[in-house]
């Protein structure tokens, strides 16, 4: 009895989490919310990458400067060791979980953002299993968990594929601009051959890549510019087809906001792109929002 009363009291709590791929703008849409439409709002970061300190660029956090003073939470916070590498989805979990209580706590409303669905279902599914990968090609529909431990209002931003590489090319380009390539270096110079510690962020896509011209002075940088170009594109197909797993399988209530036209007028360059990133993300978003917390 008081399991099935705490958890209904647990879905009375409510949080936001925006999902998409990578590079079609999370990030940039949690802030704009929380900095200008719910202020008594704070960020808990669900990438699995950006959870790790060190290598800023490369995993492309987002510079204080960007935060508009929004409080972010498990952002760069995990410093891997030898005995404990791996921020893991169980991890996330429970650290995810005390940052919701926390935020709640103090009558402020959690937005869970990033593109890491196997965390994000972590965090949300009323029964999770560490040891199984629901998101695994073999892995059954009736394997995901359809209870949420949250109320949760879930926004969906969605950009057509072709449109969103071209994009991620562009942010490779401009990470490299922004210091990539020196950043990677040192990290490299500075790594120690036994150490297990960096597991995590040897995930990082670019890590892998540069591995083979910094550290083995073998390849080009062009050639790892390309190999990033193409292993970012593969993972926001990826991420794209978990997050329908995650409405068609686990049954969550996606609301789509349709971000191709923005994301396109960013990529080409010209005039008008925040104006459509305005109209056409942030304003259904925030009426999405606003309907949820009212409810």
């Amino acid at each position: 009895m008081y399991t099935r009363a705490a958890a209904v009291l647990r879905r009375k709590k409510k949080i936001v989490v925006i999902m998409g791929a990578t590079g079609c703008g999370k990030t940039k849409l949690a802030v704009d919310l929380a900095s200008r439409f719910f202020p008594s709002s704070e960020i808990i970061n669900s990438d699995k990458i950006q959870v790790y300190r060190g290598l800023d660029i490369t995993t492309n956090k987002i510079p204080f400067a960007d935060r508009r003073n929004v409080r972010h939470h498990l952002l760069g916070d995990f410093d891997p060791s030898d005995s404990h590498p791996e921020f893991t989805p169980s991890d996330f979990r429970a650290s995810a979980s005390s940052a919701v209580a926390h935020i709640l706590s103090r009558r402020r409303t959690p937005f869970v953002v990033g593109g890491s669905n196997s965390f994000v279902y972590a965090l949300l599914a009323e029964r999770f299993n560490p040891e199984s990968d629901v998101f695994a090609a073999e892995s059954p529909d009736s394997a995901f968990c359809r209870e949420l431990r949250y109320s949760c209002c879930f926004i969906w931003i969605d950009v057509s594929l072709p449109v969103l590489n071209r994009h991620l090319a562009k942010r490779v380009d401009h990470m490299l601009d922004s210091g990539m390539a020196d950043e990677l270096a040192e990290y490299f110079k500075n790594q120690r051959s036994d150490s297990v510690s960096q597991r995590g962020l040897k995930r990082a896509i670019g890590v892998p890549e540069f591995e083979r011209y910094f550290k083995w002075g073998m390849g080009d940088v062009e050639e790892a510019v390309g190999a990033i170009k193409e292993n970012t594109c593969q993972l926001a197909e990826r991420q794209v087809g978990k997050i329908l797993r995650l409405r068609d399988a686990a049954g969550w209530e996606l609301k789509r906001v349709e971000a191709t036209a923005a994301i396109r007028a960013a990529a080409e360059g010209g005039g008008g792109a925040a104006d459509i990133w305005e109209r056409e993300v942030v304003e259904p978003s925030v009426k999405i929002v606003k309907e949820f917390l009212m409810e």
